[in-house]
């Protein structure tokens, strides 16, 4: 029999801003429940949650982290999260199997960028949200400033449970108004007093308690027909209606803290079991097909993996969620997504760095195995037959591309190692060979992504590693109507190689005319792989090139477009006419006239008026309001074309367009100049003309480049 059914497990997960406190905040709810018995702190470097040397070498949550304690006969499932968004997949893994967040907020600082990006995943997830505002003993902590933001960035539905009597160095006392009690606290902290709210205190503390009353009973008609007779709602009324609102999403209880001293956070664990809901309490999963998945120990076994870690000397490790059933060791479940068997040979509870076997997992609890065979990020393993999958999670798109290389020869092998690795623990690293720039490419997050990358690739993979700028994959085309002719024409003893093209390009555009002086015998439109379009015309009338020889040509000329003249970029966007040419009876062949039709094109390319397109993204910059302006300098020197500026609450969206080969660095740069506080994501919107004078440098710059190849 496992030590707690489901409704005794709760999964709760700490998100916020980096440097609001979270690892801390976690350190104290493992003391206070008696699992450790010691806090460690970060300066320390002796967390519980953050034990990786990464970690404790930066001084900041880089993974997500899976701890467990007991709590007055709860199980709580703690995940610590990283709080840059560089490590948004940690995150939003996380969110995916919590059935609670708790949304710490700095007290100095308030709501920050990095809080207002996190919420969005949470309204995503429609996730159960308490607020913590830690920190109240910083002699800057502003408790109200703080909670006025947190209503304007998450609306009135943040409702005040507790405040400080005084922050500050003096800060010892919290008033709660659920409980309609103060708490005083040692300097030490630790357990508090229990004490009457002071008559000076009392007013603010009735009106407070007023405002929550109200809050819980309008989201609940049963609550609201009590209040109305009584005037009054108890404790057991209040904590019922706390938690259908919490389910909804509709209210979002604030409390107090200060994590570094151990004050607040006994009262946050006792109201996570009185109140926060449990799996079986939530709304059902919606798997692929639309049928309904109860949280049921008794129903059929199904898992989720949201995370995979790979342990040196062990392999790999799965975390995942019991979202039906119970799963014991030795277990054999079906992967929904391979049709692979897998063994669930051992079971483990997660303690940071230490795991602990166990022989059951109930539904609702979080747990990991080790060495499935064939299963990753986002597979749902099922009970034979039962063909469940569960939606998976959706990372976020990257911000950042840089190529990757060996310092040594040789070593690529290992390096495509590394990157497999490294792919299959952090879905929101994107690896690929572009045969196009020919580069391995690394598409991030950010800097603090890739420096993790890096760092993992050369201290655990024993590969030394550069990243460079990426090629920019341009693109070629033409803006005026060209003629060019090609002869080929060799004889070297025996059967020779014979073909001649006349042939006709201009730029193609959607509905532009049929070519009116020309005979038109045949036409083809070709969607080209990179974007555009090249249509193929035969023109050619009175037999001059037999209608063997055109796919020939054709082959010609697209094997030129894939290589254009200017840069050696790819070309789009062109329509080709071959109207004459003349063939030999014995000489002409395929390969001659392949060798035309590529001649015959890469001369009236060059004769056609040729540009060079540039890639331009859709840059969305979220930065508080005094940096706007350094912001946008910024993204203009790169230059972009500003669209526009948006608030949203307390910070301002600066929207831009920029050329994709003036984004190489922009991460550092934004959070040098923004101290951290500004994020931005990007997206490809078009092709656009470079200027001449980029074109010209373009062009020069290849040129010496193929010279040098020559010699």
């Amino acid at each position: 029999m496992p030590e707690f059914d489901t409704s005794h497990v709760k999964n709760i997960v700490l998100l916020g801003h980096a440097g609001c406190g979270k690892t801390t905040l976690a350190e104290c709810m493992l003391y206070e429940a008696g699992l450790i018995n010691r806090r460690g702190s970060i300066a320390e470097r002796n967390t519980t949650g953050d034990y990786h040397e990464l970690e404790q070498e930066r001084g900041n949550s880089i993974f997500s982290k899976l701890m467990h304690t007991k709590w007055r006969g709860y199980k709580i499932n703690i995940i610590d999260t990283p709080g840059y968004d560089d490590f948004a997949g940690e995150v939003i893994s996380a969110l995916r199997v919590a059935d609670t967040g708790i949304m710490v907020l700095n007290g100095v600082m308030g709501v920050e960028v990095g809080t207002d990006i996190i919420w969005e995943y949470t309204e995503q997830f429609k996730t159960p949200m308490i607020l913590a505002v830690n920190k109240l003993d910083d002699d800057k902590a502003d408790f109200d400033k703080t909670v006025r933001e947190a209503k304007s960035h998450f609306g009135n539905n943040a409702v005040v449970v507790q405040y400080p009597r005084q922050t500050g160095s003096g800060f010892h006392e919290i008033i709660d108004v659920l409980r309609m009690t103060m708490y005083k606290f040692k300097d030490a902290g630790g357990k508090p007093e229990k004490l009457p709210i002071p008559d000076d205190e009392k007013a603010k503390a009735d009106e407070l308690h007023k405002e929550l009353i109200e809050a819980v009973a309008s989201n609940d008609e049963s609550l609201m027909e009590k209040y109305f007779d009584k005037g009054e709602l108890d404790e057991d009324e209040m904590k019922t209606g706390l938690k259908k609102a919490m389910i909804n999403h509709d209210l979002f209880p604030l409390f107090c803290l200060s994590a570094e001293r151990n004050m607040g956070s006994g009262r946050l664990m006792g109201f996570i079991d009185n109140v926060c809901p449990s799996a079986n309490e939530m709304p059902a999963q919606t798997t692929k097909g639309g049928d309904k998945l109860t949280c049921d120990p008794g129903g059929p076994a199904c898992i989720f993996i949201y995370k995979t870690v790979s342990e040196p000397h062990v392999g790999e490790m799965s975390f995942f969620k019991v979202y039906s059933g119970t799963i014991k060791s030795g277990m054999e479940l079906e992967n929904e997504s391979t049709g692979v068997s897998e063994k669930l040979n051992q079971l483990f509870l997660v303690e940071g760095s230490r795991r602990v076997s166990t022989n059951e997992l109930v539904a609702g609890d979080i747990g990991a195995t080790l060495k499935l065979k064939n299963t990753h990020v986002n597979n749902t393993l099922h009970a034979k037959g039962k063909n469940y999958e569960l939606n998976p999670i959706r990372f976020p798109s990257p911000n950042m591309t840089v190529a990757i290389e060996t310092l040594k020869k040789g070593e690529e092998e290992k390096l495509s190692q590394a990157l497999h690795q490294l792919k299959e623990e952090d879905p929101t690293l994107i690896v690929e060979y572009s045969p196009e720039l020919k580069q391995t490419l690394i598409h991030c997050q950010g800097d603090m992504h890739l420096a993790v990358a890096k760092w993992k690739i050369e201290h655990l993979f024993k590969v030394d590693v550069k990243f460079i700028k990426p090629r920019i994959p341009y693109r070629e085309t033409i803006r005026k109507v060209a003629d060019a002719n090609y002869r080929h024409k060799k004889q070297s003893g025996g059967a020779g190689q014979f073909g001649e093209v006349f042939m006709r390009i201009e730029p193609w555009y959607e509905g532009m005319d049929e070519p009116k002086d020309l005979n038109v015998r045949g036409r083809d439109v070709h969607e080209l792989d990179w974007g555009g379009k090249l249509v193929f015309y035969n023109c050619i009338v009175g037999g001059a090139i037999d209608t063997r020889f055109l796919p020939s040509i054709l082959k010609g000329v697209m094997e030129k477009m894939h290589n254009g003249p200017l840069t050696g970029s790819y070309a789009r966007d062109i329509r080709v006419c071959v109207y004459d040419g003349k063939m030999h009876p014995v000489d002409s062949n395929d390969i001659s006239f392949k060798i035309a039709g590529l001649q015959a094109f890469r001369h009236a390319f060059q004769q056609a008026d040729p540009q060079i397109l540039e890639p331009v993204y859709t840059v969305e910059v979220l930065c508080p309001d005094d940096l706007t302006g350094a912001v946008m300098g910024e993204l203009q020197s790169r230059r972009a074309i500003v669209d526009g500026i948006d608030a949203e609450g307390h910070f301002q969206k600066v929207m831009a367009k920029v050329p994709l080969a003036e984004m190489d660095g922009f991460s550092s740069s934004l959070r040098s100049i923004t101290q951290g506080r500004a994020k931005f994501k990007m997206r490809f919107h078009e092709y656009v003309p470079v200027p001449f004078d980029v074109q010209r440098k373009l062009i020069d710059d290849y040129s010496k480049t193929a010279k040098e190849e020559l010699v």
